[in-house]
């Protein structure tokens, strides 16, 4: 029997479905999609959806960079992803996912049973394969080719300050990408933008670039910042106004209008960039790859952030502080913002492009929402477990998390 669609009311009511759907004892394996849209977003019109601005507790848990956006639950626990307005990937998640689901849980308005949501799918799309995913007909690349490298390395580089958003930003076309174009003007300084809808190809390719898979994207110095929470993260406490003044962009003055050549000339010249871009996205060296594998391993639990336990430097870091404080280990930690070589090379070396990262027993375990994540459904208390914690390992950096 098809699931149903209701309206959910509060991220109360979603924790309320999933713990449901997590407790269920019997055999059945229920699928739950929980679907994202916005008031302005065509794509999003056809089936209900949570309004992700209007609901910022329930859009922030999730990560949400973009509409649509939805998230697969089996077991209460999230268990895949998808962005944008893709109906053939979205039936191929659903049909895989789907597989062993015989009933599915009664859902609300954007929180979907999935056999619901793949009923009205199969009336309009043909059959899912086990094709891998596709975009336009393209399959997606788990890496790209030189030459595409070189030109979106070029792309991120023309501007000092450089924004690629939906839209342009006199003309924002989603929600995330006009509070991140307010939050620059606020700042005054001068950027310029790429609007991805205008090109699949580099809408595709710098995710897989980036290794970042929502818009908006922040580069600063050829650097990707962080997307749309992350930004305006950094606007509220001042760090991003911090970031722009370490590197010489915090001028006031007109925004996007000017051309990439034009900033580049007002603010450092155009060799200077590439070669600061070309040294900050260096794959570590063999002595600094050395004494980042020293650092992983310090503490069997090893947490790299920005500041201290005691005192972190943002919010993303204080939430995972707060995480580890209430499992109650004992764990060591790195400030990145004291060593920017450790700061650029840990990001080659775990391949995740933010802070702060989360290492056990050497390995990379994830980034602030994977942690909190693993926190509230009690995983990271299981793989916390598996480190054999000793305070002799922590002494200079480690310390007792607090609340």
């Amino acid at each position: 029997m098809a699931g149903t669609v209701k309206k959910l009311e509060s991220k109360d009511e979603l924790d309320s479905i999933l713990e449901a759907q997590k407790s269920n004892n019997n055999n059945n394996l229920e699928l739950v999609v929980l679907h994202f849209g916005a008031a302005w977003c065509e794509a999003s019109q056809d089936m209900d959806s949570v309004e992700a601005e209007k609901h910022p507790d329930i859009s922030g848990a999730y990560e949400v960079g973009v509409v649509p956006y939805f998230v697969f639950f089996k077991d209460g626990l999230v268990v895949d992803k998808l962005e944008g307005a893709n109906p053939p990937e979205l039936a191929h998640k659903l049909s895989k996912l789907a597989t062993d689901v015989t009933k599915a849980e009664p859902a609300s308005h954007g929180l979907a049973g999935g056999t619901a949501v793949l009923e009205v799918l199969k009336k309009e799309l043909p059959p899912a394969s086990d094709a891998p995913p596709t975009v336009n007909g393209i399959a997606l690349k788990d890496s790209l080719p030189e030459v595409e490298k070189s030109e979106l390395h070029k792309l991120v580089n023309s501007n000092p300050i450089m924004l690629f958003m939906k839209g342009t930003p006199e003309e924002p076309k989603c929600g995330f990408s006009r509070k991140v174009v307010a939050a620059l003007k606020d700042e005054g300084v001068q950027f310029d933008s790429f609007n991805v809808l205008s090109d699949e190809t580099v809408r595709q390719g710098i995710k897989t670039f980036s290794n970042w898979p929502t818009f908006p994207q922040l580069y600063v110095m050829g650097e990707l910042l962080g997307g749309c929470d992350i930004v305006l993260e950094m606007h509220k406490s001042g760090e991003l106004k911090q970031v722009f003044e370490e590197k010489g962009l915090s001028h006031t003055g007109a925004v996007p209008n000017d051309t990439p050549e034009q900033v580049v000339a007002e603010t450092v010249p155009a060799v200077s960039l590439v070669e600061s871009a070309a040294t900050e996205n260096a794959p570590p060296s063999g002595e600094l790859k050395a004494r980042i594998q020293h650092l992983v391993n310090k503490s069997p639990i090893m947490l790299f952030m920005k500041g201290t336990p005691q005192d972190p430097r943002c919010k993303f870091s204080r939430k995972v502080v707060q995480a580890l404080g209430e499992e109650g280990v004992v764990y060591g930690s790195f400030d990145i913002l004291s060593d920017e070589s450790v700061r650029q090379g840990l990001k080659e070396y775990s391949n995740w492009p933010t802070y702060p990262q989360l290492y056990v027993k050497g390995e990379f375990i994830g980034g602030c929402d994977i942690i909190l994540e693993m926190h509230q459904n009690g995983e990271l208390k299981e793989i916390l477990a598996t480190a054999v914690v000793e305070s002799k390992d922590a002494t200079e950096s480690g310390l007792k998390g607090v609340a």
